[in-house]
């Protein structure tokens, strides 16, 4: 992989910078890779090379690049980081033997901004992990201290299609900041053209690619906090890990895996206490239903997790972002299903919900896990055939399961 033509344009009310990414090894188009603000934080946002690496790091390693060539300056933190982090990708899900692809570049000597003030970020979504983080920043820290969350980064192009009210989406998100009494800096960028499915955004690609926007604006910021999705008792290999993050780190700039000691209970709890969060809380992805006076869908599996929080905390009846003040059973059996992780999220929403005589939620709550459990047992007996007979039958067995099935058949089938 190539990163060529570094380069900053302004387009209007716009400001971005620019890099032409060219494969090497994979059979992929040449494409320009941008990050954009508005006009006003154009000082803020600079042709740093360290955005561009840090955002092509992980895609090069996904499509197999021999290496990264990039001919500028970076920071040996940064690259001894990059490096770790790849190792640590190809431990959860490589081959061991599988290249990594080199870092050529040249070696950065001095820090970029070693005379500029410290000055902490967040990137703030509008969702629970979010407000949690800013939440927790304004109880620990002092307007004065140099950690005090003073700019929220907004970022959109992250997914394929924006929603049709992205305005609204907009506007609410910026308003939801301001009133933290941060300044809102909506960010654009198209880095998920390098490395397209959610499983490759969930599994290897999402700190990279937020780590990268943060180096972007290393001009204005020192430290910047990305919100955990999971605490202790959840934490698996996942492209935003505590492990992984920090690693994305250079000297101008680092950054920061925060609320890994929390559990979602316990992070709307905290967010109970504070009606700015509850009058401005967004968690829903069905973005399309949003309207300027709703956030949320109040359908959505997302939702209604949220809402089953918020109920047992005793919170919902001040949440007027979704559209009903409580949740039936018919709901939950309709919109909840479970996974490895959001059955450990509902999991500790039984005891509260049965301490509120809620009855019905914990039983329809309790179906959903049981019905996961049996499908994850059985799952574990299947890839326990399926090593079994790779390893000893030389994948006999499904062979004679696929010459007896009378159409073509997947191993899952078994």
């Amino acid at each position: 992989m190539i990163i060529e033509t570094l380069r900053s344009e302004r387009q209007q009310d716009r400001a971005r910078i620019v890099a032409t990414v060219q494969w090497e090894d994979s059979n992929r188009a040449t494409e320009d890779i941008y990050f954009e603000t508005q006009a006003e934080f154009a000082e803020d946002l600079t042709c740093n090379p360290h955005a561009f690496l840090t955002g092509c790091v992980v895609p090069a390693l996904h499509h197999g690049e021999k290496r990264i060539f990039i001919d500028e300056e970076i920071c040996p933190e940064l690259r001894d980081g990059l490096m770790s982090g790849m190792e640590l990708l190809r431990h959860w899900y490589y081959e061991p033997m599988r290249g990594l692809p080199r870092i050529e570049a040249k070696r950065r000597s001095r820090s970029l901004t070693s005379d500029r003030p410290a000055r902490a970020g967040a990137f703030f979504s509008g969702g629970v992990d979010a407000w949690t983080t800013l939440r927790r920043n304004r109880l620990d820290f002092h307007p004065e201290h140099s950690a005090y969350i003073k700019d929220t980064l907004l970022v959109f192009g992250l997914f394929r299609d924006e929603p049709g009210n992205f305005k609204d989406v907009l506007n609410r998100t910026i308003k939801a900041a301001r009133m933290m009494g941060t300044i809102p800096i909506p960010i654009w960028t198209n880095l998920v053209s390098l490395g397209q499915g959610w499983d490759f955004w969930g599994d290897e690609f999402e700190g990279a690619a937020f780590a990268a926007i943060a180096h972007a604006f290393a001009n204005r910021l020192s430290v910047v906090s990305l919100a955990s999705s999971y605490h202790i008792p959840l934490v698996h290999p996942h492209g935003s890990h505590p492990m992984l993050d920090p690693s994305y780190s250079s000297s101008d700039l680092r950054i920061k895996h925060d609320g890994i000691c929390l559990s979602r209970l316990m992070k709307v709890k905290l967010l109970a206490e504070w009606d700015i969060a509850l009058k401005e809380l967004r968690v829903c992805n069905q973005t399309r239903f949003i309207t300027p006076e709703r956030l949320n869908c109040g359908q959505c599996e997302k939702c209604v997790r949220t809402m089953l929080a918020l109920l047992a905390v005793g919170a919902l009846g001040r949440a007027p972002v979704f559209p009903q003040q409580d949740v039936s059973a018919n709901l939950v059996e309709s919109a909840v299903y479970m996974d490895r992780t959001t059955s450990l999220f509902y999991g500790e929403l039984l005891a509260p919900l049965n301490a509120l005589g809620r009855r019905d939620l914990v039983l329809a709550i309790e179906r959903k896990l049981s019905g996961y459990r049996r499908l994850e047992r059985r799952q574990r007996v299947k890839d326990h055939i399926k090593k079994f007979d790779a390893e000893y039958l030389r994948g006999a067995l499904i062979g004679t399961l696929k010459s007896i099935y009378p159409k073509p058949m997947s191993t899952s089938d078994i």
